[in-house]
Order: C-alpha cells, then structure tokens, then sequence
C-alpha cells in the first residue's frame, strides 16, 4: 500500500462529493474519480443503481464509461470511496489502470487481492468520511446493501 499524494486527494475528495450525490438522489452513497498526472479529474461517477435500475451501475464502471474513449488509460488513477468490487476491479484491470486510491475497506473488502495479483497500486486512505458514510447507509438502508453486493434475502 502506498501513501496519499496531492493527486490522490483531489481524486478521493471528487470521489467522495459524488458518493454524496448518489445518497442525496436516494442512492448507493459510493463515488469514483479518474485523475490524470497533471492533477486534472478526467471523469467522475457515482453508485446509479438504484436511479437507474441497472445492477452494473456501480460508481467505478459509471466512471469509467463517463471518461468516453481514451488511449492514456494507463496513465490514470481511478478513485474510489470504497473497495471495488469484482465486476469494478475487472473493468480497472481491463482498462490497465496503474493506480487506485480506495478510501476505505472496512463495510466492504473488494478485489484488493485480484489487482495486487495484476500489478495494481494500491492506495488505502483509510478515510473516516467514507466509512462513516457507509457505516450509516449500511445501518439504515441494510436490505438495499445486501442488494447491490448481491447478498440473497433470508428466507
């Protein structure tokens, strides 16, 4: 795990104001951001799921086809204010992402393991404001949660 850059805050901080747009649209509150070297945001997106009804919605992939079509994909940092899933790690790997910064890991520990495998950097925030936001989502909305990382109702 690396430390934070300048570049990585702006990113996580981008990040983090768009998982707070999805909450407030009735949302999964969970952002991402793209983030060139020069310290330009190149994209943003946030969890549409629930607006959309689309289940792959998730705030990375929803990033990623906002940033349209590029040729400097691996010269990017994808941000985002949780641990990305499998289906979101996938579509970072596929793109040759080089760097993601993930704000927290705790309510949710996605592929991690899978982008240390591809050669992924991986930068851990540990950003309170993102896990208290999704410690409080979680609490509140749980059914919703178990929803959008696919966990099958109780019977």
């Amino acid at each position: 795990m690396s430390t934070l850059s300048n570049n990585d805050r702006l990113a996580l901080d981008a990040a983090y104001e768009q998982a707070i747009k999805s909450r407030d649209e009735g949302g999964i509150p969970i952002g991402s951001a793209l983030i060139d070297p020069a310290g330009r945001i190149v994209a943003r997106g946030h969890n549409e799921r629930v607006q959309s009804g689309d289940s792959t919605a998730h705030a990375e992939t929803v990033c990623i086809r906002n940033a349209g079509r590029r040729r400097d994909w691996h010269t990017l940092t994808l941000a985002s204010t949780l641990s990305p899933c499998a289906m979101c790690t996938g579509t970072a790997i596929l793109h040759r992402i080089p760097r993601v910064v993930i704000g927290e890991h705790e309510t949710f520990l996605g592929r991690e393991d899978w982008m240390a495998q591809e050669g992924v950097e991986i930068v851990l925030a540990n950003d309170p404001r993102c896990v208290e936001l999704m410690e409080r989502f979680i609490a509140q909305h749980p059914e919703l949660w178990d929803e959008d990382i696919g966990v099958p109702p109780a019977e």
